[in-house]
């Protein structure tokens, strides 16, 4: 079968914001492998500090996934004074956020620690992380944006091979600072500064070759200030979704925990096999957003609707791989996990039959709502997420197990019937937004 151009375009995209994805995960994996040696005082430092640093960057990456809209509406407008004012002013957005992030962090990093645990022996090495990382964080802003900038130009293959370059630079010098030179979990953390050093280097080589981008100073300070607040308008619901998100998948967590020992553990297993799986899913619908995205920068609007149901169904059928997928790991977990206790596997058996099926209505609802923030609608997007995880999900969960001791399936059906309640909407706001889009709609994003 022939595949059209889009399609074509969107899986050659999106492979690499996949791996890219996959990556990053492995960097805070392999870190935890090198400090494990050490005992469970430093793993448990380790995991503090990663904790906090990890919702942080979160929040920057959010910022910049916004950016990377504005950035291909410009380039798809052909204009090269648009597309260096939207990489410029998604610099100064990202480098201030991360001043403030660093600036609170190096003040209050040592109260807040002293919050998060009362262990004596835990302080100093996540405090020290933490002082580290807040170097970390403003090279991260930087980056990210750089990144941003590749990812609206369609070539995502630059990101991935940063990070190729990245991964052993992190591991090789965790590893020597770790374990040659004694420096424990501070170690990690200088590590990580290094190798994130590298990668920016590499970026702002690529970014000097490229002959497409060509950064210059605004004309006027006035008009400049004022697309960056255009600009912050647009991407901060975006970064906002992606904190609220985050902190209710914390609660999430918090309210698993109350289920028995077993039932807790067979979640904490899965999950992260869950945030895995389903990355190529997510990597496509940004894909979708990228593409979406420059069409509207370029005025061409004819083909709008059928390339967003084009990309539906590409998400439909990835998100169908990845339930088969997630059927063999359902029955590979017993040599996976051999030391578990035969409760905990009779605890997944009971949670695959969900697990299994939740990439598929998940990846439906997320190439939706990466299509409608691309159309413009990054606020409606948060108030449907909100809505559907705040005011619905989780006190129906705290209710099921609270107060009526529910059993493990369906508590964990809460999961799948959050992403159930939100797909009626989400149909309803992406059917609805392109039957009225129009060229006066696209006009009115491309504001740069």
């Amino acid at each position: 079968m022939q595949l059209s151009p889009f399609v074509k375009k969107n899986l050659s995209t999106a492979w690499p914001l996949a791996m890219n994805a996959l990556l990053m995960q492995s960097m805070l994996l392999i870190d935890t492998l090198l400090i494990s040696p050490l005992g469970e005082v430093p793993i448990a430092a380790l995991g503090i500090a990663t904790a906090v640093v990890a919702f942080l960057l979160g929040f920057q990456n959010a910022l910049a996934n916004g950016t990377q809209l504005v950035i291909s509406r410009a380039y798809g407008s052909g204009r090269s004074d648009a597309l260096s004012d939207s990489v410029l002013s998604g610099i100064a957005i990202n480098l201030g956020v991360a001043a403030l992030f660093s600036l609170l962090l190096f003040i209050f990093g040592d109260q807040l620690v002293g919050y998060i645990t009362q262990e004596p022996e835990l302080h100093s090495p996540t405090v020290d992380y933490l002082k580290v990382s807040t170097l970390t964080l403003l090279f991260s802003a930087l980056t990210q944006i750089m990144i941003a900038c590749f990812n609206g130009l369609g070539k995502t293959k630059i990101p991935f091979k940063g990070y190729l370059i990245e991964l052993p630079v992190n591991t090789a010098a965790t590893y020597v600072l770790i374990h040659q030179l004694g420096f424990g979990v501070l170690g990690a953390a200088i590590g990580s500064l290094i190798a994130i050093l590298v990668r920016t280097a590499f970026l702002v080589y690529c970014l000097r070759l490229d002959n497409v981008i060509t950064l210059r100073l605004p004309d006027k300070l006035n008009h400049f200030c004022s697309l960056t607040k255009h600009h912050f308008n647009e991407i901060f619901p975006i970064a906002a979704n992606m904190a609220m998100l985050a902190v209710g998948a914390t609660i999430y967590q918090l309210l698993y925990s109350q289920l028995s020992l077993y039932a807790y553990v067979a979640i904490t297993l899965i999950m992260p096999w869950i945030r895995m799986g389903t990355q190529m899913t997510t990597a496509a619908a940004h894909s979708t957003a990228i593409l979406i995205s420059q069409a509207i920068g370029a005025n061409k609007l004819d083909d709008l609707r059928e390339n967003v149901d084009t990309s539906i169904n590409i998400a439909v059928i990835m998100s169908i791989i990845t339930c088969g997928l997630f059927f063999v790991l359902s029955l590979c977990l017993p040599v996976i996990y051999p030391e578990m206790e035969q409760q905990t596997f009779q605890a997944l058996a009971i949670i695959a039959p969900l697990y299994i099926s939740l990439p598929l209505v998940r990846g439906y609802n997320t190439v939706h709502g990466h299509a409608l923030r691309a159309l413009g609608k990054t606020k409606a997007v948060f108030a449907i997420n909100f809505s559907g995880q705040w005011l619905v999900s989780l006190p129906l969960l705290a209710l099921l197990i609270v107060w009526f001791d529910a059993p493990l399936f369906w508590a964990f059906a809460i999961m799948p019937l959050e992403e159930c309640i939100k797909a009626i909407p989400f149909r309803h706001l992406a059917r609805k937004t392109l039957n009225e889009f129009d060229h006066d709609k696209a006009a009115a994003l491309n504001y740069h």
